[in-house]
């Protein structure tokens, strides 16, 4: 990943977008991708769509979602604090303490969560989302109502944080990696002889029900989909490997096996992977995959889906942490299976 390549993933990491709020992060996903891409489309799910070899009968859609976790206002009290709920799996106990920024319709309002002092008695041992409230300075109800409104947005406010031997930390790399992963794969795409289309997807709404994905199978009608999100690393103090497996942030590219997946589609990615020397880690989904992958299996008369997990540290804390190496091994992954694609692969399992 060079220079040029790295600050537009960080862009896409500064850009707040919780989920139903994707338009700013759109935009610049397009103005990305455009440069590259033979077409670039939308759809009334708020997916951008990046399409290279459009006239091509077979078609490959690579779907990463560009939403993240977040937080909705709730209530504004007398006194100008504010009340807030979930906005998708965030967690309300990593809260305390942190700050955030408000999507007021006038702009972006920074705020902090507040905390009791422990002088006072602290946090409650069992608290819940009622029991904390948004600080932003306001004196009142009706000076913070110039400014913030019920059902306004708000996402943490924290910093890219570049760790040693390749890691970095931040907010949304859930799954922001997916949407920055399926826009570099068009890019290296470009200019290569191709026997499929292929449809890179920045999905809208996954956090919330995976409707994003649904428009976007539906609409594109894909011969085969592949799901690029994150999926937990257990390789760090407290986790039960025995029960949930042993996976490293840095031990390559997972793939995930099992009921819903693709058993062909999944050994060519393993192909891919082989030819390029990239080493990847085996996700079990006996049921679900948990991802865009599930929407996108059901739609039209059934599409065989593939999950291409990246994995991660701390999933949905403001502190997420990822391997740079292995966002590059995931796109070499994608790029070969793409290229090494004839158009005429029957992918009926029974034949």
């Amino acid at each position: 990943m060079d220079k040029k390549q790295k600050e537009f993933l960080y862009e896409l990491l500064r850009t707040p977008s919780p989920s139903g709020s994707e338009f700013k992060i759109q935009k610049k996903w397009i103005g990305y991708t455009e440069k590259f891409a033979d077409r670039v489309e939308t759809d009334i799910g708020g997916n951008a769509i990046a399409i290279l070899n459009p006239k091509a009968k077979f078609k490959v859609l690579l779907a990463g979602h560009c939403d993240e976790i977040g937080f909705i206002v709730t209530q504004i009290d007398g006194n100008g604090f504010i009340s807030f709920g979930p906005v998708g799996g965030i967690s309300h106990k990593v809260a305390p303490g942190l700050r955030v920024e408000i999507l007021g319709e006038m702009g972006n309002i920074d705020g902090v969560i507040g905390v009791n002092a422990e002088h006072h008695g602290g946090l409650k041992e069992k608290f819940e989302y009622e029991d904390l409230f948004i600080d932003c300075g306001f004196k009142n109800r009706k000076e913070a109502q110039k400014y913030v409104n019920v059902g306004d947005f708000a996402v943490y406010r924290s910093e890219i944080t570049e760790l040693k031997n390749g890691l970095v930390s931040s907010k949304a790399l859930d799954d922001k990696t997916g949407a920055f992963i399926v826009a570099e794969v068009i890019r290296r795409l470009k200019g290569q002889k191709l026997n499929v289309g292929v449809y890179a997807v920045s999905t809208t709404s996954e956090e919330i029900g995976l409707c994003g994905a649904y428009f976007a199978a539906a609409g594109i009608d894909p011969d085969l989909a592949i799901a690029c999100d994150v999926t937990w690393a257990t390789d760090y103090p407290t986790v039960n490997r025995s029960k949930y497996g042993d996976y490293r942030v840095d031990g390559g590219p997972l793939l995930a096996v099992g009921s819903p997946v693709s058993v062909k589609i999944n050994n060519m990615l393993k192909k891919s992977a082989e030819k390029k020397k990239i080493p990847v880690q085996i996700e079990v989904v006996p049921r679900i995959t948990g991802t865009d992958a599930d929407r996108m299996r059901f739609t039209n008369t059934g599409v065989p889906i593939a999950l291409v997990s990246l994995p991660i540290r701390y999933m949905h804390s403001p502190v997420e942490t990822v391997s740079l190496d292995q966002i590059e091994n995931v796109i070499e992954i994608l790029t070969g299976f793409i290229k090494d694609l004839t158009g005429r692969e029957n992918l009926k399992p029974l034949e």
